[in-house]
């Protein structure tokens, strides 16, 4: 579909409107600038106008999927890897909201709702993101305090982070990090900063909202309750 036509089907503006916001600059497609009228749009594209995500005007979609290891949070891979999309398969067009690492599993939402995506995932927003992280060894309490004081890693600035030590065992240490940032490898960065390593690393819960008893690869539609809370924060 030509891209002026999609994004008046998305409730943008009309058509004429739309090529006015494409020749400005005010169009990302999969995160790249688009100013070209002839673009069509495929239905596995990310669609972007004034950095708020649209999608053509259909019943809202919210999923909560328990994201297993070994699959990338994309609608497609052009390396041939499992997506998300293979464990949730429905004929209307949805797609994640961020991102959990290829190896990171745990709780991820997936939708059609591009005003409700954007404000959980733009950093300004401060969504809690709640994580069980096991790491080796044993941090100790200045380590620990590192992470809620803020911590550099690779040049990047990490904020601080709300750190509970859960259980410590078999030179292993469980704890539950939340943070509000959402950068990339993020929980991964922070504690390599002090010189460990994470041995594994789930998301458990978004806010209010917590992954609860689903298995891996086991997904679920967010009750009215739910949606509320989100659109809430």
């Amino acid at each position: 579909m030509r891209i002026n036509k999609y994004l008046s089907s998305c409730g943008v503006a009309s058509r004429r409107k739309c090529e006015e916001l494409i020749t400005a600059g005010k169009v990302r497609v999969n995160g790249k600038v688009v100013t070209e009228l002839a673009t069509d749009i495929k239905d596995d594209d990310s669609v972007e106008v004034s950095g708020k995500y649209v999608a053509p005007t259909q019943r809202s979609i919210y999923i909560m999927l328990n994201k297993p290891k070994g699959c990338v949070c994309t609608v497609s891979d052009d390396k041939g890897r499992k997506t998300v999309l293979d464990f949730v398969k429905l004929p209307d067009r949805i797609y994640p909201v961020g991102r959990l690492d290829y190896d990171t599993e745990g709780l991820l939402l997936l939708t059609n709702d591009g005003t409700l995506a954007n404000k959980l995932a733009h950093p300004s927003n401060m969504v809690k993101k709640v994580y069980s992280v096991r790491v080796e060894g044993e941090p100790t309490d200045a380590e620990i305090g590192r992470l809620r004081s803020g911590v550099t890693f690779g040049g990047v600035k990490y904020a601080p982070a709300q750190v509970k030590r859960v259980s410590c065992d078999n030179n292993e240490t469980k704890l539950e990090i939340t943070v509000t940032e959402g950068k990339n490898h993020e929980i991964k960065n922070m504690i390599e900063s002090l010189g460990r390593r994470v041995l594994f690393l789930k998301r458990v819960a978004i806010e209010g909202l917590r992954l609860g008893g689903l298995s891996r690869g086991e997904w679920r539609y967010l009750t009215p309750r739910e949606v509320d809370m989100l659109k809430s924060l």
